[in-house]
């Protein structure tokens, strides 16, 4: 057990917080500028199935509240 308390000190600690944030930064930011482009399409996928389902919406609520008609040929 005193192994693990020492390591968790150790990553506890704000120093080690801080350079091991400064060792993931170029990995960070290569990964950041290699998916870029797929987070900006995501977004607007997004943007676009919300429209489309509020759309929908609209739709569906149009004809729901349109009276119904019966036909008197077919009674």
């Amino acid at each position: 057990m005193g192994l693990h308390n020492s390591w968790m000190h150790f990553f506890n600690d704000v120093e080690t917080k801080k350079e091991f944030m400064e060792l993931l930064k170029p990995v960070k930011e290569s990964l950041y500028n290699e998916i870029y482009l797929y987070i900006w399409i995501i977004c607007f996928y997004s943007i676009m199935l919300f429209l489309l389902i509020l759309a929908n919406l609209f739709l569906l609520l149009r004809i729901l509240n349109q009276p119904i008609q019966i036909n008197k040929d077919i009674i």
